[in-house]
């Protein structure tokens, strides 16, 4: 399983998970909704206490990753399949254009970094 803290406009707004099964989960933050009710990070996303699941990366999502030759210059650099969507997010998407910024989080042992 990969997982990603999802912050909009540097706020932990809530987690994006990549799960064993191969689906995809994001859940906002019980603190990010009772604080920013109306502060959605996509309209297809709308503030809830609903996981959204699907079985491929949320089109959201899926558009923060480079495309065209900044997409073969980070699968090469970071050694990452243009296919492996969740990667790809993970590696590029730290400091993104715009509201938006993914940061992984690396478990280990039941502490995360």
């Amino acid at each position: 399983m990969r997982r990603a803290s999802i912050l909009y406009k540097n706020i932990h707004a809530g987690i994006l998970e990549e799960t064993d099964e191969g689906e995809y989960t994001f859940q906002y933050d019980v603190d990010y909704i009772e604080k920013y009710p109306s502060q959605f990070i996509t309209f297809t996303m709308p503030v809830t206490n609903e996981k959204f699941i699907n079985s491929r990366l949320f089109p959201f999502f899926e558009g923060l990753i480079p495309e065209g030759w900044l997409l073969e210059v980070a699968s090469k650099n970071w050694k990452i399949k243009s296919n492996d969507r969740m990667g790809l997010l993970l590696a590029c998407c730290q400091n993104c254009i715009g509201a938006v910024s993914v940061l992984s989080i690396i478990e280990n042992d039941g502490e995360h970094e």
